[in-house]
Order: C-alpha cells, then sequence, then structure tokens
C-alpha cells in the first residue's frame, strides 16, 4: 500500500424498490475524508481498489495542500488537478466541485452530491464548461485534468470555501458502494476584509474530587467568525484565584478552522483546580490561519472569563466542628462557673451565719 493513503469511509446502500435516482442520493452523505494534505487514496478493505487526488501542475501533483486562489469579482483563472487509480482493478472516477461547510462538529463537509452549489463550488468548470467529469483510469495510472474558476462579477469579499470530489461507486453483491475523497478550494475575494472571532456565552462549572487539591473546572462558550475570512485559533484556558494568582495549570487546545459565518460551541476542563472558594476561569483564543492559506494580516487576540464557585467544604466542616466544639467548652466552662459562684455564696453564708450563732 502507498504510504501517502489512508482508508477512506465508503458510503453503503441496499437496493430498495424505489427509482435508481433516489436509492443513489442517499448515498452522498456527509463522511468525506477531508484532510489539509494532499487528498489521500481510498482503499478497500482487500486493498484491490483505491482513489487519490491532489493539486498539479502539467507534470503532475506539485506540493500543494490545498487550492488557495485570490480572485477579483469578474476574473477567470485555470488550474489543474491530478487524479490516481491507487489500487489493482480498473475505476470510473466521477469528479466535480461542491460547497464547502462546516459541520456540527467542526469539520469540513460538502454539500451532497444531489445538492446545486450556489458558492465557490459553482465557479468551477472543467473542459467545455462541464461541472460534472467521468474518467476511466487503469490501475497505477494517473491524468491531470484541467479546470478553471470564474468568480461572478458580484463575488462577496472574503474567503469562499468548496471541494474538488472524486466518487467511484462499485456494487458489492447486494451492496452499493460510494468512496469519495476532495480536496479543498478556497477563493479569497479582496475587498473589505474582516478577521473577527468572538466568544460569548461563556460559563463554567467545577466538579469536585475526593481531594479537596484535585477538582477539575470546565468552560464551556462559543465561538462565532462574524468575520469574511476562514480562521483557526490557538485556545489556551485557565482558572486564577484571589488577586489573579492562578489556582491550576492551563490547558491548550487548538480551534479547527471556522470558515466565515459558522458557529461552534467548546468546552474545555481544567484539572487540579482546589476549593478555593471564589475561580475566575478564562479563556485566550490567538487566531491564525492555515500554512497554505492567503495571509489576511494582522490578527486580533480573544480574551474572554467569567465566575464560578468552589466552596471548600472539607474547610467549612472542619471551621463548623471547631466551632461546635468551642462553643461546648464556653457552655461548661460557664456552668462550671456559676456553680462555683453559687458554692462559694453558699460557703460564705454558712460561714456569716455560724459566726452570728457563737
Amino acid at each position: 500500500m502507498d504510504q501517502s493513503t489512508v482508508p477512506l469511509l465508503s458510503h453503503v446502500t441496499r437496493p430498495v424498490r424505489r427509482p435508481l435516482g433516489l436509492a443513489l442520493s442517499g448515498l452522498f452523505v456527509a463522511g468525506l475524508l477531508l484532510a489539509a494534505a494532499p487528498t489521500p487514496a481510498a482503499h478497500a478493505d482487500d486493498d484491490t481498489s483505491g482513489i487519490s487526488g491532489a493539486p498539479a501542475g502539467v507534470n503532475g501533483a506539485d506540493g500543494r495542500s490545498r487550492f488557495s486562489y485570490q480572485l477579483s469579482p469578474g476574473q477567470h483563472l485555470d488550474d489543474q488537478y491530478v487524479l490516481r487509480n491507487t489500487g489493482t482493478t480498473p475505476e470510473t472516477m466521477k469528479v466535480f466541485a461542491t460547497d464547502a461547510y462546516n459541520t456540527d462538529d467542526g469539520a469540513f463537509g460538502l454539500l451532497e452530491t444531489d445538492s446545486v452549489p450556489t458558492d465557490a463550488g459553482s465557479w468551477v468548470s472543467f473542459t467545455g464548461g462541464a461541472k460534472t467529469l467521468e474518467v476511466p483510469l487503469d490501475p497505477g495510472a494517473t491524468k491531470v485534468i484541467p479546470f478553471s474558476v470564474d468568480a461572478p462579477a458580484d463575488a462577496s469579499p472574503g474567503d469562499h470555501a468548496a471541494g474538488i470530489v472524486i466518487s467511484v461507486q462499485s456494487a458489492q453483491g447486494a451492496i452499493l458502494v460510494d468512496r469519495r475523497v476532495a480536496t479543498r478550494l478556497y477563493a479569497r475575494v479582496p475587498g473589505a476584509l474582516q478577521s473577527s472571532l468572538t466568544i460569548s456565552s461563556i460559563s463554567a462549572s467545577y466538579s469536585s474530587a475526593l481531594s479537596p487539591l484535585q477538582g477539575s473546572t470546565t468552560l464551556t462558550y462559543t465561538i462565532r467568525n462574524n468575520g469574511n475570512i476562514a480562521l483557526s485559533a490557538h485556545m489556551v484556558a485557565g482558572v486564577n484565584t484571589y488577586f489573579g494568582i492562578a489556582a491550576a495549570s492551563p490547558v491548550r487546545q487548538d480551534l479547527a478552522e471556522m470558515l466565515p459565518g459558522s458557529t461552534r460551541t467548546v468546552s474545555l476542563t481544567v484539572p487540579d483546580v482546589g476549593q478555593l472558594g471564589y475561580l475566575n476561569p478564562y479563556v485566550s483564543m490567538a487566531p491564525f490561519v492555515d500554512g497554505d492559506a492567503l495571509d489576511p494580516g494582522a490578527l486580533t487576540n480573544v480574551d474572554r472569563d467569567t465566575v464560578t464557585l468552589a466552596m471548600p467544604w472539607w474547610l467549612i466542616i472542619l471551621l463548623v466542628i471547631a466551632l461546635i466544639v468551642y462553643a461546648i467548652i464556653r457552655l461548661r466552662r460557664r456552668r462550671d462557673e456559676k456553680i462555683a459562684a453559687a458554692w462559694l455564696e453558699y460557703t460564705e453564708a454558712e460561714a456569716r451565719r455560724h459566726a452570728v450563732v457563737q
């Protein structure tokens, strides 16, 4: 197996008593393997079938991991895409472009095959203006296919995301298998570019542990890309306490790329937070763009914080016990003092009485 290839999730279906077009439409659900590297090959379990694709020059793959363009409204450009049959059986590959979006879990997704693209996916055409190609390839063969990108005259400023998809369908008994791989395509239209990640709806909760110093604080917040540039971010979450003193070591996590207009809810857990009463959880984001993306210029960090309580119940219980013991001791002392005073008064009275009698 080619070391540059990895398995791709396949879509399967069984024949039903409906028109073939409806049966096939159920195959093209989200489930593409989309990576920031050149599109990997897809192999069946027996390793006899595989497909791959990558950005290319006239002589083959040129090392790009994605298609990244800067296009003015109305501008036309040409590029190439290389297809390869990495398996041991002949394949007929269907090639097309469609629009991209962020899935609920933050992955880079593409529209279903029967959905009509309206953004950058609709800007891509193949030879003769075709929107779809059928390319037969023998085992081990490659083919460079030209395509063009035409930005409409009314294209809005910012990043427009799409993907070029390779699809191969094959029947395996009663099952129809659709294997797909795709390469990302980004077209940036110059103009009023805005890079804007925001954090909203931030909240925090504390989970205690057996040890009063080993609890955890979970921050949950919503991130929205309000700009028109696709952005990722380095995130840092931590917890401070009184006077800004750190209550635990911060945790770090990268935010997967967010396309313009997308929203994502993130939860980060900071471990080993003591029950210190007042806690000030915070999150900081440093936006960035992927290595092969166009430079958007200076990017601004985003910081948010909130307040939560982690009551030191162990200390409170000890204090309550100490107060109870102190109160008991005080009550006993007062009672003993009253008894002693009464006894002293009695003995003095008896002494005076005996003195009078004598």
